[in-house]
């Protein structure tokens, strides 16, 4: 009945040739039948009783709600629009014989019944549901009383009927910690063979002033894919001296099963106990560089000019964000002074990025800020001078440019260790080199960061590391070393102590394999020496040939044209 009635009100078959005077018919109320696509009634005609084709005009006698003379009053008198007719008639056959799948199927009793019988907890598709939840609580970290909540169930509920969402009490007590099991199982057999890695730690505290020990791994895989995970943020009451804290990571360690000696470092910002605990347990520490770089721009601030000019900053910043009227007005007055269209930024106290941005915001849309306040007799005070604005634009021009650095050197899945000291050369080269229009407080600025930087790697562990990470990258090579012979050296013995543990490891399998599980061991019976065994090199001078094999190899490389700038190390 419904392909009928969609039949019945597309347009006119081609070859249809209705008259202008056939648009006065009104169809057949209810009808259900394509045939009548081409009869009517007259608007007069209330009963409906007289049938008139719109073709010819004709009236057609029916006999109640027969089609039977509609259909041969059409064969006979008008073939092409019969020819139409059973075009449309063959098409609604094949949907009722089953050839193309109706839109609307009538449901059988026992189907009905059982959309609507809740899926038992040991079917598969209850068990999918409900895990396909839990990892979107714990991947969004939502609170569980959303699962008792009204419109979560009314979504579930369009989404699967025959779920039936389990209680909070659930989640928290099974779900979640069978998912933190299962993950940490697959975590821990992913780590547990790596023969190098590195890791970040850090002290967190949390809205209630809670503290946490975080520990996050960093690897290369065997797919050379850059791969991290924060394995734990666990709780951490007790008093942060660098000996608590130095065995609190030691621990946390040994509960993923990890080596100390496969640690390649660990990252960490510059507080004083946790660069103590990292002395305490004799690994090498590699300072966080966003941390430096903040330290670095914070010291650079110290001015007195400074701190009064991003005090005005803030307070008509803090003064257009508590008001609606001047937020307004604002937009008004960027529109008429062609400004963009850009709301003020508000200051994070510990990010300098966001004193960054709010401070450019401020100077870009100084004009429009002026003729607010100017406009407002109450908050006119506000309207920065001109030796501030003075000082906003010569701090602006100073960091502005570290503001890309420090976004690019804050990606997971970007190697940034061996950009480390490029970038510094570049700071020292271009980035914070003085220009001919800086202003003295600009360079100023920039002198203080510099210092800074360069002053806190110089340290001989670090600036090793740096030197050997940037060496390895096809991007940059040897060209930002500063002792090139050391660092070859200290790669070959790398190099020599990997190939002497793999042989190591190769020789403890064989003898493993030799002696089987069994206590008795037989050693290999005497053989006599042949006469080819006295040409064979000694031990020593096997080493010596790997240690030439593997001179070589760094030569060879170092050969090789510098890839570009953008090619994913780890690809190369």
């Amino acid at each position: 009945m419904q392909a009928e009635e969609a039949a019945a009100s597309d347009p006119e078959p081609a070859g249809s040739s209705t008259t202008s005077e056939s648009k006065e018919l009104v169809p057949r109320r209810g009808f259900t039948s394509l045939v009548w696509r081409w009869f009517g009634f007259e608007k007069n005609d209330v009963v409906q009783n007289n049938v008139i084709c719109k073709i010819c005009r004709k009236s057609v006698t029916v006999k109640q709600s027969s089609t039977t003379n509609l259909i041969h009053h059409l064969r006979y008198n008008h073939s092409k629009e019969y020819e139409a007719f059973e075009k449309l008639r063959d098409s609604q056959r094949k949907i009722s014989t089953g050839r193309l799948k109706p839109q609307c199927a009538q449901q059988t009793l026992a189907e009905s019944f059982s959309k609507r019988v809740p899926y038992e907890r040991k079917r598969k598709r209850w068990q999918d549901v409900t895990n396909a939840v839990t990892k979107f609580i714990a991947r969004e970290m939502l609170p569980m009383r959303l699962v008792e909540s009204e419109s979560f169930t009314e979504l579930v509920n369009v989404l699967e009927p025959r779920y039936t969402v389990p209680s909070r009490k659930y989640f928290s007590g099974t779900a979640l910690p069978t998912l933190y099991d299962d993950t940490r199982k697959a975590v821990e057999k992913e780590v547990h063979s790596l023969t190098h890695f590195a890791t970040t730690t850090d002290l967190w505290s949390s809205r209630t002033s809670e503290p946490y020990l975080s520990l996050t791994i960093h690897f290369i895989d065997e797919s050379w894919r850059l791969r991290s995970y924060c394995l734990q943020t666990s709780y951490f009451p007790e008093c942060h001296t660098g000996e608590i804290i130095a065995l609190g990571l030691k621990d946390a360690l040994a509960s993923w099963s990890l080596k100390e000696e496969a640690m390649v470092c660990m990252t960490t910002d510059s507080g004083a106990n946790v660069v103590s605990a990292l002395r305490i347990n004799n690994w090498k520490r590699l300072p966080c560089f966003g941390h430096r770089l903040h330290i670095a721009i914070e010291r650079s601030m110290r001015d007195t000019k400074i701190d009064s000019a991003i005090g005005v900053c803030k307070k008509v910043v803090g003064a257009f964000s508590n008001s609606w009227n001047l937020k307004k007005a604002l937009a008004d007055a960027q529109t008429q002074m062609k400004l963009p269209e850009h709301k003020l930024i508000t200051e994070s106290p510990t990010r300098w990025a966001s004193r960054q941005r709010m401070i450019e915001r401020f100077v870009e849309q100084e004009k429009a800020i002026r003729h607010v306040l100017g406009g407002d007799k109450k908050r006119r005070q506000l309207i920065p001078s001109w030796q501030d604005i003075d000082v906003l634009e010569s701090v602006s021009k100073a960091l502005s440019p570290l503001l890309e650095f420090t976004d690019a050197l804050s990606g997971e899945q970007v190697v940034t260790i061996s950009y480390m000291k490029p970038v510094l050369s570049l700071f020292n080269s271009e980035v914070l080199a003085e220009k001919s229009d800086d202003t003295q407080l600009t360079k100023q600025i920039k002198e203080s960061i510099l210092g800074y930087l360069n002053t806190k790697y110089r340290d001989d562990n670090v600036d090793d590391l740096l030197s050997v990470a940037s060496t390895l990258d096809p991007r940059f090579k040897n060209r930002y070393n500063d002792d090139d012979q050391m660092i070859m050296s200290t790669i070959s013995s790398e190099l020599m102590a990997m190939t002497t543990q793999e042989e190591s490891s190769e020789g403890a399998i064989a003898e493993g394999g030799a002696k089987g599980d069994d206590d008795t061991y037989e050693p290999a019976k005497k053989t006599k020496k042949s006469f080819g065994s006295y040409f064979k090199k000694s031990v020593k001078e096997e080493r010596e040939s790997q240690a030439n094999v593997i001179e070589k190899e760094i030569k060879s490389y170092l050969l090789i044209p510098e890839v570009d700038s953008d090619v994913n190390p780890l690809e190369w």
